[in-house]
């Protein structure tokens, strides 16, 4: 577990300890990108990881095969990078770009078919205007029908709605009203020059084969870019980190660069805290909570890859960092995308524990990973046919993972570490629980009273008491005090008085 957080040398491969580093690597900056794939490893070198303008002779039929028949022309038509690299907005769509309804090139989702297990075009539209009643209202929304939320999120939000939900549900449309120019204020500024450096060696990574992402001058790479460097200049103790690239370019494909910023600094901040800064210490910390989990709910799964010698580390940190966006079908993500907005971390725990339990499940399954080679593989090679996103949907809200069942193993393997590591400054409440908590977070904000000057209350020593002075009693006689004046009598009724003199009177 040591290598992908030990710094100060290079960083090894977390499958075969060679000295290419992993896919997120964390080193001093900018080196904490461009990863090198490890040669030992043929399925860590996906086809969207190599640059479509560097691609060696001899790869040329596996990239026509990836993008279709029609791209499988002359090398000379190959090479010329105006016609592979160009964006839609600038050459126009050419004869041989086919593209699937989510745009990437030589997809198998057709734009205008719906595959086996899509809603009917009635649902969906029955589906929208519910949630343009919802979004509409939506104070009204979250304030009482919180729970209705959730349900339609597990249902899956329509797609030409996801700009609008996306940004309600994790408060970035909020964030952005309350500072409205700071988004261009942070592209027009200069960035540092070293995250500007990392930035643009990794554009060109992210989806490839997607039409938004085709042209270094196209308006996917430069929104991607100025997404990525705006972060830098709001979080510079925190800086960029590779795994951010794939999370901001699927934003970017559902909505502009503004709101995409926004959303990401919502994730950064309030559902993924402490994974993309220096030290990726909550990442650590969540692997040892997955791990934790995975032995109460799949104890022969867990104890097959603790034999194994196949760690969380090793599988769980390019699931969770880039939010299974390069792991899975683009449809399931964007379903899993849904839920995490709602839910929180709590969902992409359930995805990969229903992950792992399908690659590993059964017996036979077990039996055909003798070794860690062979068991990282099977994770990552799993049927697409058991990713469909209705199917695998409903088998992650069925996992038996509650907040609650998080937030006490999160504090149980967080007083683990510190034994370990006195270092590791975590706090799991700085974790929000999905759009209900920070709804509420939100709400007590705007609530609170505007900063005033507190009055200050003065508090003076009491004073000494003064002395006493006696009555000035002198030449004064008890018979003085107590005669009664004599004087005219006043008005009233006739009373009778006794004819002797008062005892006073006689007396003295």
């Amino acid at each position: 577990m040591g290598p992908p957080f030990q710094r100060g040398r290079p960083p090894l491969c977390w499958v075969c300890s060679s000295g290419s580093p992993g896919p997120w690597t964390v080193s001093p900056p900018p080196t904490r990108s461009g990863p090198s794939l490890c040669p030992s490893l043929p399925w860590l070198r996906p086809a969207h990881r190599t640059d479509p303008h560097t691609r060696a002779e001899g790869d040329r039929p596996a990239m026509a095969a990836a993008l279709g028949e029609d791209l499988a022309q002359a090398p000379d038509i190959q090479d010329d990078s105006s016609s592979l690299g160009s964006d839609s907005e600038i050459n126009g769509p050419g004869p041989y770009r086919r593209a699937d309804r989510y745009g990437f090139i030589g997809g198998s989702a057709k734009p205008s078919e719906a595959g086996p297990g899509q809603p009917s075009l009635e649902l969906i539209r029955q589906r929208e205007m519910k949630w343009v009643e919802m979004t509409t209202h939506w104070e009204k929304t979250m304030s009482r029908r919180a729970k209705k939320v959730k349900m339609q999120c597990r249902k899956g939000i329509p797609s030409a709605l996801r700009a609008r939900c996306w940004p309600l549900l994790c408060g970035a449309q909020d964030r952005q009203a309350q500072n409205p120019n700071t988004y261009q204020e942070l592209v027009s500024a200069p960035g540092d020059p070293q995250w500007l450096e990392a930035i643009g060696r990794d554009l060109h990574r992210q989806f490839p084969l997607h039409e938004m992402f085709l042209s270094p001058q196209g308006h996917g790479q430069q929104g991607l870019l100025n997404v990525l460097k705006a972060y830098t200049l709001y979080r510079p103790e925190q800086g960029y980190c590779q795994a951010q690239g794939p999370v901001a370019a699927v934003l970017l494909m559902q909505m502009p660069p503004e709101e995409a910023f926004w959303c990401l600094v919502q994730i950064c901040e309030f559902y993924l805290p402490g994974y993309y800064g220096p030290h990726m210490e909550a990442i650590r910390l969540d692997a040892e909570v997955f791990s934790a989990l995975l032995g109460k709910l799949c104890p022969r799964i867990h104890k097959h890859l603790h034999q194994q010698g196949v760690g969380p580390l090793l599988y769980l940190p390019e699931w969770f960092l880039c939010l299974f966006a390069r792991s899975l079908p683009f449809a399931t993500v964007l379903r899993i995308w849904d839920a995490f907005f709602s839910e929180g971390v709590k969902v992409l725990f359930r995805v990969g524990l229903t992950l792992v339990r399908l690659a590993l499940g059964t017996a036979e399954q077990r039996r055909a990973c003798p070794g860690l080679l062979e068991t990282l593989e099977t994770l990552r090679s799993i049927p697409p046919a058991q990713l469909q996103e209705d199917l695998f949907m409903a088998q992650v809200h069925a996992v038996a993972v509650s907040e609650r069942d998080l937030q006490r193993e999160s504090l149980t393997q967080l007083a683990k570490l510190q034994k370990t590591s006195p270092e590791l400054q975590l706090s799991p409440k700085d974790r929000l629980p999905g759009a209900s908590a920070i709804f509420e977070a939100q709400q007590l904000a705007a609530a609170k009273p505007p900063d005033r000057e507190v009055p200050r209350i003065v508090v003076h020593p009491p004073e000494e008491p003064r002395p006493r002075k006696k009555p000035q009693t002198r030449g004064k006689t008890f018979h003085g005090l107590l005669t009664r004046p004599r004087g005219p009598q006043t008005e009233g009724p006739s009373r009778t008085h006794r004819a002797s003199s008062s005892f006073l009177d006689t007396r003295f």
